[in-house]
């Protein structure tokens, strides 16, 4: 049973301070810092805090914006006015565009491999197999872009019942640590190749993975605002996505506080959660990294009964 209190679940953030490498002998790189991404463009965050990305030996390689409840609002916001023209897109559209992705992401395959290793500590084996894995897992969910719309069901009366399934709408996700980049593209391009847009929390500890596809998003005719990334403390952030009414589900992979809070909170306006307590999973398996219970929901069911007439019941 856990125990903890609500109500102070994620409700504040920590800013670290600037941070430089070397004694002062050495000379000091230019500071890269990430802005936020939403509505298709890089923002900058709406409180003045930081949070220092350090390598496996220490040393900085960049600041990342801490998101608060006003950038949560503000890529909501976007992720609505993005979300139904993307639903209308036809699926060879969608499925274009992911493959688009897929090979953006492929020709910057060696910078990601290099940030794998400096950020993990992974070897470079492991982190070339990962980007590779990523860029399949892309081509993956994008080849179910025109699948899974829906099947025929049986009925006792008379006519048939068309289940479709439609998209979800607005879906916030929240990162786990583990496979930065493999768990990032798995959870959202699952989301997106269905129609949905997204409100992705990275990483806590390894968000550069997440933010260095701004680049990729940018030359890929990705419509502004269907991915929209806020880097941050994932409970923090996870606490205003999982509270804000107009987000439609919830996807968390992180504490165990994490996603009892998730599920409590979202009673109040019957959001649609996935958490995992937890207990993680493995990326790289094709029945936890991409099986069907991500396509289930990533969509909502609606059924039509379709009445044929006595006729038919000869």
């Amino acid at each position: 049973k856990l125990n903890f209190d609500m109500a102070k679940f994620g409700a504040s953030y920590s800013a670290d301070c600037p941070a430089i490498n070397g004694n002062g002998s050495e000379a000091i790189s230019v500071d890269r810092t990430y802005k936020l991404y939403y509505g298709g463009a890089q923002k900058r965050p709406d409180a003045a805090y930081s949070r220092v990305i350090r390598t496996v030996e220490g040393k900085v390689m960049a600041q990342i914006g801490e998101s608060n409840r006003k950038d949560v609002r503000n890529a909501v916001e976007a992720a609505a006015k993005a979300q139904p023209a993307w639903a209308k897109k036809s699926p060879f559209n969608r499925q274009q565009i992911l493959y688009y992705i897929a090979e953006n992401l492929e020709i910057r395959k060696r910078g990601f491999a290099r940030r794998l290793v400096e950020l993990t500590g992974v070897s470079t084996e492991e982190a070339e197999a990962e980007v590779a894995l990523a860029v399949a897992r892309l081509f993956y969910w994008a080849a179910y872009a025109d699948k899974y719309g829906g099947t025929v069901q049986e009925t006792q009366l008379y006519g048939t019942v068309i289940k479709i399934h439609e998209p979800m709408g607005i879906i916030g996700i929240a990162c786990p640590d583990k496979s930065p980049l493999l768990s990032f593209v798995s959870l959202m391009g699952a989301a997106i190749a269905r129609s949905n847009s997204v409100v992705v929390v990275p990483s806590e500890k390894y968000p550069l993975l997440a933010l260095d596809l701004y680049q990729v998003f940018e030359t890929s005719d990705l419509p502004g605002g269907v991915v929209n990334i806020l880097s941050g403390s994932r409970d923090h952030v996870s606490k205003y996505l999982v509270e804000h009414q107009n987000v439609d589900a919830m996807w968390y992979f992180g504490s165990q506080e994490g996603s009892k809070f998730v599920e409590h909170t979202s009673a109040v306006n019957v959001k649609r959660t996935w958490v995992d307590y937890g207990v993680g999973r493995d990326w790289t398996d094709d029945k936890q990294g991409r099986g069907e219970e991500f396509l289930y929901h990533s969509t909502q069911v609606k059924n039509v009964w379709l009445t044929m007439g006595d006729i038919f019941a000869n």
